[in-house]
């Protein structure tokens, strides 16, 4: 009999039929006459019961139906005479698949902390509240090429192996084959790069973006979706050594249309987000974060509000407020100014733009000030910054003397220099941190709880 999934089973009204489902023991209870047992089986948040008549059952066939243990059941389909539930199956016949040792079975018990389920990532994902998260992820990543497509983009896949640092930070995993105990050097004592696998120094990217204007140029519209990384010695709950990035570049845009195309993208999202995954959002709204289908709503019911850095700044300045981080003009704003201005003083969500150049990226175009860029940056409650864009710089002379004055290579970024040669245009794009998106959806709090197996200093076991 072909399997079907619990969450259909549960809105399914053909009862007194014969079903099969299958699934992971979630608890087991009863006496010595009936047993009720949850099963789930990871399409829905939500637990199947199957009821369990013993007199039906040799010991030998039920005593190894505990939790964790993953089992098949067919049965007959029936209304549910219990609170909370409609459906329920009463189990006509059970093979066991896979015993669970209830001595030994991590998640034996509940109200494990998630300090201690990243200990046990391999396990995390079967209980309610990483099933839900990792639900909430998948409908994020879907909508994010569902928007792009119906707006006409294509999808750029970028490098993940490059030879250059595109942020200029220089926080980045080496990639080669060279022994390094026993590297050839050259005569001035460097490691000889061209000998390595690529003939020269490489690493991981922290960024498709350069590469991505590169297809904007061509294609108009395309948009990036991988993995990036960055080597940062950082154990806090926003950093990840390895974490995603949507990153569209758009050929002929300029500021105001990336911040239209940023917050109409955005305001997507997030609705697919609660119309797809209401249910997991629901759960997490009531165990984790009471304010969380509030602060979704904010978000889509609150036009993005616009204005300067130096505008923000000014309000910072008076806002009578002591912040721990001081503010002034020129500093790198800190995630306490950023909530300030959306949910104490415009109590809607913010883009900031023409920020100093001296806090910006080398690709940014400049303003005819010769103090600021056409940067710009999304900010939401709770945690501030969640894009980062601008418009880019398509001056070739411009771009240049930027690059010479931050005294970056100019053997790594010759190619993104050539672009502006031959029908250069004006584009702008942005970037999202996609966990930092679903650490949002989620109302999570440690951005290592909205990836499946989080990549951090000293931990890369799973």
């Amino acid at each position: 009999m072909k399997r079907l999934k619990i969450v259909d089973l549960l809105s399914a009204t053909a009862f007194g039929e014969s079903v099969c489902v299958k699934g992971w023991v979630r608890t087991r209870r009863g006496n010595k006459q009936i047993a009720f047992v949850a099963l789930n089986d990871g399409s829905t948040i939500h637990n199947l019961q199957v009821v369990i008549d013993l007199a039906q059952f040799n010991e030998e066939q039920v005593k190894d139906i505990t939790t964790g243990a993953c089992i098949c059941v067919t049965g007959l389909l029936v209304a549910s005479q219990g609170q909370g539930q409609t459906t329920e199956i009463q189990a006509k016949e059970i093979e066991i698949y896979g015993k669970a040792d209830p001595a030994v079975y991590p998640l034996q018990k509940k109200g494990h902390s998630l300090e201690f389920l990243r200990e046990i990532a391999y396990l995390r994902p079967r209980t309610n509240t990483f099933g839900a998260v990792f639900r909430i992820r998948h409908h994020l990543a879907y909508a994010i090429h569902d928007y792009f497509d119906k707006q006409g983009f294509f999808y750029f896949h970028t490098p993940i192996i490059t030879g250059s640092d595109a942020e200029g930070a220089g926080s980045m995993f080496q990639v080669t084959t060279l022994e390094m105990n026993q590297a050839p050097v050259t005569l001035d004592g460097k490691v000889d790069y061209s000998q390595d696998f690529f003939g020269q120094h490489t690493n991981l990217t922290v960024s498709g973006q350069l590469e991505g204007e590169l297809g904007a140029m061509a294609l108009g519209s395309i948009y990036t979706f991988g993995p990036t990384f960055r080597a940062e010695n950082s154990n806090t709950p926003r950093h990840l050594a390895e974490f995603w990035m949507i990153e569209p570049e758009v050929a002929f845009n300029d500021i105001n249309d990336n911040m239209d195309l940023a917050e109409d993208f955005l305001k997507y999202v997030i609705s697919y987000a609660l119309e797809k995954g209401k249910d997991d959002i629901a759960f997490l709204n009531k165990m984790y974060d009471e304010e969380l289908i509030d602060r979704l709503n904010f978000v889509l019911n609150n036009r993005f509000v616009r204005l300067t850095y130096t505008e923000g700044i000014e309000i910072l300045e008076k806002s009578g407020k002591k912040f721990e981080y001081p503010v002034y003009w020129g500093a790198d704003l800190q995630s306490e100014h950023e909530r300030y201005l959306v949910e104490d003083h415009f109590k809607c969500p913010v883009i900031l733009t023409d920020y100093p150049k001296e806090i910006k990226s080398f690709y940014m175009k400049q303003n005819e000030d010769g103090k600021t860029v056409r940067g710009m940056d999304v900010l939401f409650p709770k945690i501030g910054e969640i894009i980062g864009g601008s418009e880019r710089e398509a001056d070739y002379d411009k771009l240049l003397s930027r690059i010479r004055e931050l005294n970056m290579s100019m053997d790594a970024l010759w190619w993104y220099l050539e672009i502006r040669k031959f029908g250069t245009a004006p584009h702008a794009g942005f970037g999202l941190g996609f966990e930092r998106l679903v650490l949002f959806v989620t109302g999570m709090t440690n951005i290592r709880d909205v990836v499946p197996f989080p990549r951090t200093p000293k931990n890369a076991e799973f």
